[in-house]
């Protein structure tokens, strides 16, 4: 089926097969696993899963992929279809309850659907995501470079990299401007409810790159006179904090 990728939605479908080998070596595919995809495309990525696992959850927002997602699946009956936005779908009640996150993930909505999961999904222990490579580098990126960021504190807090693969732009079509790449974390922590005010603060602190931390979080409607306890200087910037000193400011800004 010709399928013309739309560019409104930022389309880029994955062509090269060799890729799908090299993302589940990643993700460890076993015949227990039960996997989310998002972002399914033409169905590539999503027949190689079901292959190899017992359950696939495949999302897609483009409803006028369907005849070609299902003609790539025929007779395969361990796949759910899900249409709809992932950032507003309940996937957390989803059944059987996913234990990995395998996509080729649309690029307008990585980070966010990433961010959201740590904490949203609390099932899945595994990440296997293909992003751009900047996107990749924030991920886990250290205190005081340029790439470290709010998403870079939120995965380290609840995650370690178990791999990096880069990708050419050349195994898409059509072919994006950037270079991408899979990253592979797995989960180290499962949050509670206090994930929802680290997140917060962690945003806060970010929200102003070119400000102190006290002007961060007054801007962001938070009180700074409250990092005492914390032993966190008020003057210093968000992005030369640890993930450890965002848990400290959290709890004081509590």
């Amino acid at each position: 089926m010709n399928v013309r990728p739309k560019r409104d939605l930022g389309q880029h479908f994955l062509t090269d097969p060799n890729i799908l080998a090299v993302a589940g070596r990643l993700a460890g595919l076993s015949p227990e696993d039960v996997i989310l995809e998002v972002g399914a495309g033409l169905g590539v990525l999503t027949t190689y899963l079901a292959d190899r696992a017992a359950h696939v959850h495949a999302v897609e927002l483009d409803r006028s992929l369907e005849p070609a997602l299902r003609g790539a699946l025929g007779e395969r009956r361990n796949v759910d279809l899900v249409f709809g936005d992932a950032l507003t779908l309940p996937l957390h009640e989803l059944d059987p309850p996913p234990g990995k996150l395998v996509a080729n993930l649309p690029y307008g909505v990585a980070t966010p659907v990433v961010v959201e999961s740590l904490d949203g999904l609390p099932t899945v222990g595994l990440w296997v995501v293909m992003v751009q490579r900047e996107v990749a580098a924030r991920f886990f990126a250290e205190p005081g470079t340029k790439s470290y960021g709010a998403v870079s504190v939120l995965i380290r807090l609840t995650a370690e990299r178990t791999g990096f693969h880069p990708v050419s732009r050349t195994v898409f079509h059509p072919s994006p401007n950037v270079d991408s790449a899979l990253v592979a974390f797995r989960r180290t922590r499962a949050w509670g409810e206090e994930y929802a005010w680290l997140k917060r603060v962690v945003q806060a602190a970010f929200s102003h790159r070119r400000k102190t931390l006290a002007n961060a979080l007054a801007l962001a409607g938070l009180d700074p006179g409250r990092l005492g306890p914390a032993r966190i200087d008020p003057r210093a910037r968000a992005e030369t904090l640890s993930p450890g000193d965002f848990v400290r400011l959290a709890e004081a800004l509590a």
